[in-house]
């Protein structure tokens, strides 16, 4: 299978384009998050409290993340 190679120019013009679509992501889980959005706070999610140390393993806000991560790569591959 043969691997589609991008011309220079092609290339200069697809980070830009993935950095403004990192960024606007950024900002819309930054909102979401503001108004109200569990982001780490999901059920699944390890806290442990022990007098005054707190540990903290957001195991599902993970697995959510990288499903979404995963959702967006691949549209963006298209």
């Amino acid at each position: 299978m043969r691997r589609k190679v991008l011309a220079p120019s092609s290339r200069l013009t697809f980070v830009p384009r993935l950095l403004i679509v990192a960024g606007i992501l950024l900002v819309a889980i930054g909102i979401a998050m503001h108004f109200g959005l569990p982001l780490g706070r999901l059920p699944g999610d390890i806290v442990i409290k022990r007098g005054n140390a707190t540990f903290y393993l957001p195991i599902v806000t993970c697995i959510v993340v990288s499903v979404l991560l995963s959702i967006v790569a691949a549209f963006l591959r298209r």
